[in-house]
């Protein structure tokens, strides 16, 4: 059995925006608008989810949905941009979300960006959710499509029956049933592959082709080489790192993970990743 799944933010939210909405901002009587473009004029990446909503309470505004594999330091700096850029363009106020799909480390998550220059200081909140943190009740009894994906790295989704009643609720919706890869992909964090094989039906060939298992692979790939570059080099060799975490190829993230490696020093280095470059 082998299923392309559109697994987009964007596809994950329209399946329940209203839904979605009152989830993460808590407003109860918000209501979704339209979903937005989020190209920024000024920035090539776009944020992943904006939404047109209001409220009796709180009049018209955007819901700015930003969801991260994993917590990256950067993410402060980018939520205050990310909301300052979509109020310029719909000159509505902006609520912005991070939603934080996996645990990396047990470090305090901000909830907002500050800076402060001769005496001028600039604060952005925003509300951060982490999914690991969520009971996975709220999946089913709200209802949230939309996380049933997630399920198996919910709060109290890990056991085997809860994930099969998430697979049989995707399986019974059109809309819903071609997420099956993504609950498989994070039923593979808490159960044995051969189960989760079992369990979904289908090859395991076809997970692994899956954008969120080639997310993974680079993800961790990074971290190894960011590793390999501070104990080889120090400081000055995590200065390659904004560069290299650009590159989304997987075998050239390891063809730089064994440059550096048989690299002696810093400028043999630079000529290595050099070449690299011109070669890709």
């Amino acid at each position: 059995m082998s299923k392309q799944a559109d697994i987009s933010t964007k596809r994950l939210i329209s399946l329940a925006p209203n839904n979605w909405v009152k989830w993460v901002t808590q407003i109860p009587d918000i209501v979704a608008g339209e979903i937005l473009n989020s190209e920024f004029q000024w920035i090539s990446r776009e944020s992943d989810v904006l939404i047109r909503a209001e409220s009796q309470e709180y009049g018209k505004f955007l819901v700015l949905n930003e969801l991260q594999l994993r917590h990256s330091p950067e993410m402060p700096r980018r939520m205050r941009a990310y909301a300052g850029l979509a109020e310029e363009k719909y000159k509505l106020p902006t609520y912005p979300v991070l939603i934080n799909i996996l645990k990396n480390s047990d470090v305090e998550i901000p909830t907002k960006y500050e800076s402060n220059i001769a005496g001028l200081q600039v604060r952005q909140d925003y509300r951060v959710i982490n999914l690991w943190e969520v009971d996975v009740s709220i999946a089913f009894e709200q209802p949230l499509p939309s996380l049933l994906p997630f399920v198996p790295i919910l709060k109290g989704g890990q056991n085997e029956s809860t994930i099969r009643e998430a697979l049989r609720l995707l399986q019974r919706d059109e809309q819903l049933n071609q997420l099956e890869t993504v609950l498989a992909f994070f039923a593979t964090f808490v159960l044995d592959s051969a189960l989760v094989q079992q369990i979904m039906r289908w090859d395991m060939t076809v997970l692994r082709s899956s954008p969120w298992y080639q997310e993974i692979l680079r993800d961790d790939r990074l971290s190894s080489i960011e590793l390999t570059l501070e104990v080889k080099f120090g400081n000055e060799g995590l200065n390659f790192m904004p560069k290299i975490s650009q590159i989304s190829d997987i075998e050239e993230l390891k063809a730089i993970q064994r440059s550096i490696l048989i690299a002696q020093n810093l400028d043999e280095l630079k000529q290595v990743l050099k070449r690299l470059e011109n070669d890709n």
